[in-house]
């Protein structure tokens, strides 16, 4: 590398000239007048809360996701259950035993989001650390075995028999492909992308990231479509047919009061997708839910805000539907404490050592 792609690879500029990787602020303030129309129209700054009634908080912030999987129908996502913040690691490899689930797990905390906390659990030993390091309820979930992962943004109006498909973003897993001369590390470095997590894999993987690959050979970095955790999101919208919608639709309308969000998909082929066939429900996000199709490289940051407007003016008909039907909007003050919980516990999740 010269002086000058050497400088474009350090994390400050890499940031500042890719807007994917700019901060929540920085994306979501220009287009906040927008939500203050849409909460004017609405009457109420929190309608979100109106736009799915089986999740809380319609799925904005703080919402469990056990309690998601436990509306969903059982064949449609990986096995999951719930551990309390503090169970014995003992307790934890029994349950894992009589529940029959075999390794590799996947741990997670129950509430949260942008990958904070995701491990990938090999062995008991990796979920006694997982137990010792983590002070939040969280999640053991067997791994999902389909190779590649999509998320599907899905809403249907309350007064409509059938619902749309309003984006796909599918993810490339964060990996390197070695050379036969230069470390893993080495590689990492030589990767914007994967550059922004050197410090998370120094500690994923210690001193393996001195290992030299093979010419040609991939190594998969991180084995889950977290865009935080590397993972390039590409747009497929495209790949919206009248035969997926149809599918999506049926999962979609099993989940009671779920009119608004995404789901994070793991799949076989596109074929199957299309028919129900060889999947798996990582996630059902709510009201919160990103329209992540625009984190696709080629599109702008105006593409970005203009998919957020959109979603945006869809979440708010739905909830404003749902409210003539009888759902309560949160008043300001619980609106407000349910804001000052959900940044309390952000700091929580900041904080994880896990």
């Amino acid at each position: 590398m010269n002086v000058i792609q050497k400088l474009l690879h350090r994390p400050f500029f890499i940031k500042l000239f890719n807007w994917e990787y700019w901060s929540f602020n920085a994306v979501y303030g220009w287009v906040l007048p927008v939500w203050a129309l849409l909460a004017l129209r609405a009457r109420s700054f929190f309608f979100f809360s109106a736009s799915n009634p089986g999740i809380e908080y319609g799925g904005f912030v703080m919402e469990s996701k056990m309690k998601i999987y436990d509306i969903m129908p059982p064949h449609t996502y990986p096995n999951t259950f719930l551990v309390t913040a503090g169970t014995h690691t003992q307790t934890i490899l029994n349950k894992i035993t009589a529940l029959g689930y075999s390794y590799p797990l996947i741990a997670k905390p129950d509430i949260g989001g942008r990958g904070r906390g995701v491990r990938k659990i090999a062995t008991p030993q990796d979920v006694d650390s997982y137990a010792q390091h983590t002070t939040i309820d969280f999640l053991i979930q067997e791994f999902a075995p389909q190779p590649n992962e999509v998320g599907i943004f899905y809403y249907r109006y309350p007064n409509k028999p059938t619902g749309t498909l309003s984006g796909i973003v599918r993810k490339e897993f964060l990996s390197v492909t070695g050379n036969g001369k230069d470390s893993i590390q080495q590689l990492i470095l030589q990767d914007k992308r994967a550059v922004l997590q050197i410090e998370t894999l120094q500690q994923v993987y210690g001193n393996a990231l001195h290992t030299v690959l093979k010419n040609g050979e991939l190594k998969e970095l991180v084995p889950y479509g977290n865009h935080a955790r590397g993972a390039k999101f590409i747009n497929d919208s495209h790949r919206i047919t009248p035969q997926l919608t149809a599918t999506i639709d049926a999962i979609c309308q099993q989940v009671p009061g779920f009119y608004f969000g995404r789901l994070d998909i793991r799949f076989n082929t596109w074929e199957e997708l299309s028919r129900g066939e060889n999947y798996s429900i990582i996630e059902i996000n709510g009201a919160g839910s990103e329209p992540t199709h625009m984190y696709d490289p080629k599109h702008s940051i105006f593409f970005a805000w203009k998919e957020i407007i959109r979603h945006w003016v869809i979440l708010c008909r739905i909830s404003r539907m749902n409210h003539k039907n009888g759902i309560a909007y949160l008043s300001f003050k619980e609106g407000r404490q349910l804001l000052k919980e959900n940044a309390a516990f952000e700091k929580k999740l900041d904080h994880l050592t896990i």
